[in-house]
């Protein structure tokens, strides 16, 4: 406190001193010298440092709104970005899922197939153990009837090896021949 009322007490005193010393003649030229370096301030210093200031705050205005555009675009790229990269991964997914329904397609015809060959094998071998066996059959007929006329034939040399047996068997031939 004790040091605020010296400073107001210099203040007053270099006040009072400045009032004791004034003179009009000073002040005015003073006053004039001051309006004119204003004046010239004014004309030739003032407008170009205000354009200069108007100028910068534009481009500074301009530098934000610039940075603003190139956020709102990086982020359409990004979004753009993003929506590309769910596109490709649909796309893929498409892409695999008919890839697989291919293969399953074709081991599908390759299965089919090969079990339509299994049963064309199959029936071809069924076609040829039957055509075999007829043949078998066939053979075994043709031999069982070449035994049986063989031992019809050794039977009838036994029996009639006499006369007497030969002609009691056309007796019986013609016997029964005249009755059908």
């Amino acid at each position: 406190m004790l040091i605020l009322k010296k400073s107001n007490n210099y203040l007053y005193i270099y006040i009072m001193e400045l009032i004791h010393q004034f003179s009009s003649g000073l002040f005015i030229i003073q006053s004039v010298i001051f309006l004119a370096l204003l004046f010239l301030l004014g004309k030739f210093a003032w407008k170009p440092i205000l354009t200069s200031i108007n100028d910068r705050e534009t481009s500074i205005v301009d530098a934000l709104n610039q940075a603003k555009l190139a956020r709102k675009e990086m982020e359409s790229l990004k979004e753009d970005n993003e929506r590309i990269i769910r596109e490709a991964k649909i796309e893929r997914d498409a892409i695999l899922k008919e890839a697989r329904d291919i293969k399953d397609r074709i081991v599908a015809e390759a299965k089919d197939a090969a079990k339509a060959e299994g049963d064309k094998l199959i029936e071809s071998a069924k076609q040829t153990i039957n055509a075999e066996k007829n043949a078998a059959m066939a053979d075994i007929k043709t031999q069982i009837g070449t035994i049986s006329v063989n031992i019809a034939e050794s039977i009838l040399k036994q029996k009639l090896d006499n006369n007497e047996a030969q002609n009691e068997l056309v007796q019986n031939y013609l016997n029964k021949s005249n009755l059908n």
